[in-house]
């Protein structure tokens, strides 16, 4: 089994994801090759990062011709929009998704193994642990989302209506996560799927939904519609990931106790750009705890 490491990023996270290639380079074992998916303008910043075993692939390469970024006029901090003429102005998060999704009709790895670009790998691990020929790891929490959980519930609802799904309309199982594993030829037939049900390309199809997820139109397409088939389910992630304030304080401690409470199984810790913590801080800390 081939592995493809599949990065969506952007300019702004460059030293981060450069972090998370060194730290790759160091601990990941067997065949995998990894993808950085990155808008038109940002492909020579991350050529710096190409080497045999790393490619930087554009949008130009996997987005249909209708589907491209500009500057946004109103934004103050040099942002882009995805404008296409089936949807309302797509946003940076909408178009990484997308760049995940789109990846698998260009590559011919067996498993895509997505790592956002805020992740760094602190323990050694084998990608051909991921999964063989008849199944891989599939992470799956269920009942995890609470009446509380608005956006999670909407995500799961849209990905039901896009799949044909509509019993039941809206899932509680949580599939969101990062350091996580898709057979490629999964997602291909399930873009095929998706196409089937909509009548129009797969990417029109998502794109009327401005709240998406493209880890919920993933997991409920192998629980609902596959059932299950050649995955192993695990509610266990590979991914030890601090999404919020509210998991630990944004300083330099508060990072160590939270690196600290990595389980035996987690090899990888992702510390969300948006918390405030510097990579500075991220890479002192990541080195003492797990040199």
């Amino acid at each position: 089994m081939t592995t493809a490491i599949i990065t969506a990023t952007y300019s702004n996270d460059f030293e981060r994801c450069a972090f998370l290639c060194e730290s790759m380079e160091a601990r990941l074992k067997g065949d995998w090759m990894h993808y950085l998916l990155v808008a038109d303008v940002d492909r020579e910043q991350f050529l710096a990062l190409e080497g045999d075993h790393r490619k930087v692939v554009t949008e130009s390469e996997i987005f249909p011709f209708w589907c491209r970024s500009f500057p946004d006029p109103i934004s103050a901090r040099h942002a882009r929009v995805w404008l296409t003429p089936f949807s309302r102005p797509l946003r940076g998060w909408h178009a990484q998704q997308l760049r995940r999704l789109a990846i698998a009709r260009y590559i011919d790895e067996d498993i895509m193994l997505t790592l956002d670009s805020d992740v760094v790998v602190v323990r050694n691990f084998d990608v051909d642990d991921l999964g063989d020929v008849d199944a891989i790891r599939f992470y799956r929490n269920e009942d995890a989302f609470t009446e509380q959980m608005q956006e999670h519930l909407l995500w799961s609802k849209n990905a039901g209506t896009l799949l044909g799904i509509t019993d039941p309309a809206v899932s509680k199982t949580d599939y969101i996560t990062t350091f996580i594993a898709w057979r490629r030829e999964t997602v291909c037939d399930m873009l095929d799927h998706i196409e089937a049900q909509n009548k129009c390309h797969w990417m029109r199809a998502v794109v009327k939904q401005s709240q998406m997820s493209e880890c919920m139109i993933y997991g409920r397409y192998v629980d609902e519609v596959l059932m299950g088939r050649n995955h192993l389910p695990t509610q266990h992630s590979l991914c030890h990931v601090l999404w919020d304030e509210t998991v630990a304080e944004p300083t330099k401690d508060g990072l160590r106790s939270f690196v600290k409470k990595m389980t035996n199984e987690q090899v990888a810790v992702g510390i969300q750009s948006f918390v405030g913590i510097s990579m500075d801080d991220v890479r002192v800390v990541v080195e003492e705890t797990h040199p």
